[in-house]
């Protein structure tokens, strides 16, 4: 996204005004994305040659009778056109009844409830590892560029970016869990407890949230490494080294800040990869996401979840680039939110 750089005034209400109404245009834009999206999943669904009813009757639906799919199928709501479904959809959908879920047989709203708070906690850990190790990795490189570091890291970021985030996940639980054994392989509770207590998601969280945020440290790594490298070579950096400043305030306060500015932009390019690194690192690890719910839904042909859950990764979308543009907006003084 291009940004012009102008000069705007200082103040707290200079600062937050334009913030305001960038918040304001990007929740209106997201509307027709939403509509746009779930309406898809709908003509999908209305293309599809697996039929939901049949699904949802299992076996019991080969000996069935025609009268009785056909009121199972207007008990399930998939009797009309599907523009005239998902219209129904989206007009319960904001008065928050998403639908049931015929595979899994409860609504879609208490699926996603008992689901989402244990995906977002990986995802938030994972990502903060990331981004906390690709910064000070990326800073070590980029300091010594062209040195053994430099090279190391940079060689093992391009491999990890090839390397699939079940690959990972496989080769961390034979590696900590099988021969250290210092690790659980999967799941959120101890061996013959069903009990979900703080100290077993603190045994059985590290794992996945490492496999999770190495998949992604590559990206920030490189990122991080570049900005940093360049900001070296820029004039006030020069001016400052000849101040007689240290290296570590020249690096820290002059250098990392200049450096970080695009690595700003990448957190909210990063989210569509981080959702669907995590719901790989969830079925490796069995852990009790939203993957299960989301892999339920596609094989079941379970649309009303299916949808719910669409839109639900566009809004996480969504959000994150107008993070990223609201941090960057508020780090560099010299970006105007409002044309963004």
């Amino acid at each position: 996204m291009k940004r012009e750089l102008t000069a705007r005034p200082a103040g707290r209400r200079a600062l937050w005004a334009p913030a305001a109404r960038l918040v304001g245009r990007r929740l209106l834009a997201a509307v027709p994305v939403l509509a746009v999206v779930t309406f898809g999943v709908f003509a999908v669904a209305a293309a599809s040659p697996f039929d939901p009813v049949q699904q949802y009757a299992g076996s019991a639906g080969l000996n069935a009778s025609q009268e009785t799919l056909d009121q199972l199928r207007r008990n399930l709501g998939v009797d009309g056109p599907f523009p005239e479904r998902w219209w129904h959809w989206v007009t319960h959908a904001l008065s928050g009844d998403l639908g049931d879920s015929t595979a899994l047989r409860q609504p879609v709203s208490q699926v996603i409830g008992e689901r989402l708070g244990w995906s977002v906690l990986l995802c938030a850990a994972g990502f903060l590892f990331a981004i906390a190790a690709g910064t000070a990795l990326g800073v070590a490189a980029a300091r010594r560029r062209g040195g053994m570091l430099d090279r190391a890291v940079t060689s093992v970021s391009y491999t990890l970016e090839a390397a699939p985030p079940f690959w990972l996940g496989l080769l961390a639980i034979w590696l900590f869990a099988i021969q250290l054994d210092v690790l659980p392989a999967g799941g959120l509770t101890d061996t013959g407890s069903d009990a979900v207590t703080a100290g077993a998601v603190l045994r059985h969280l590290p794992l996945p949230a490492l496999v999770l945020g190495v998949s992604q440290v590559p990206w920030f790594l490189l990122y991080v490494r570049q900005g940093v490298a360049d900001a070296l070579d820029e004039d006030a950096v020069r001016g400052a080294r000849a101040r007689g400043l240290s290296e570590r305030t020249v690096l820290l306060g002059h250098a990392l800040r200049s450096g970080l500015l695009p690595v700003l932009t990448l957190v909210g390019s990063r989210v569509p990869e981080l959702i669907t690194g995590a719901l790989l690192v969830e079925t490796v690890f069995s852990w009790p996401g939203i993957a299960s719910a989301t892999v339920e839904a596609a094989t079941s042909t379970d649309f009303p979840l299916l949808a719910a859950l669409t839109a639900l990764a566009t809004v996480a979308v969504l959000a994150g680039n107008l993070l990223a543009d609201l941090l960057y907006g508020l780090a560099d003084p010299r970006v105007a939110l409002e044309e963004m």
